[in-house]
């Protein structure tokens, strides 16, 4: 599968398992929804105090599983390297974010200011790689 490919799957579908790498190497694994953003990058949201951020910020590589709605239908695997862009540098990012995802707020004041209690993070994860090319 190449990249445009993946990012086209990306933009169709959002629910997703992201893995991370814990200190001692092992897996850690988050559910979260994400999207494509204008530069091609893979997007999501999160707090800054996660640890999945904590964990990004250690070892920025990241691979996520991207789902279909139906559990056993399609799905692939995307493995790149994430930036985390805080706030106050995040806020044009993070409404760009819900866009792409839900739509207009019904209020954008009152989301910045969710956005700034919840001292949210964008992630965007810039795709190295992304498969399967094959099944079975």
């Amino acid at each position: 599968m190449n990249i445009d490919e993946a990012r086209d799957f990306v933009r169709r579908h959002h629910h997703t398992v992201l893995a991370t790498s814990r200190s001692d190497g092992r897996p850690q694994m988050s559910p979260i929804d994400c999207g494509v953003d204008d530069a091609g990058a893979v997007i999501f949201s999160s707090r800054e105090t996660a640890i999945k951020v904590k964990n990004l910020r250690r070892d920025p590589r990241a691979s996520l599983c991207v789902l279909s709605d139906e559990f056993y239908g399609s799905w692939i695997q995307i493995d790149g390297r994430a930036a985390i862009v805080s706030l106050p540098e995040a806020m044009d990012g993070l409404v760009d974010y819900y866009r792409r995802l839900a739509g207009e707020h019904p209020d954008w004041d009152d989301y910045r200011r969710a956005m700034e209690n919840e001292r949210r993070v964008l992630v965007r994860v810039e795709i190295e790689r992304a498969g399967p090319d094959r099944a079975g």
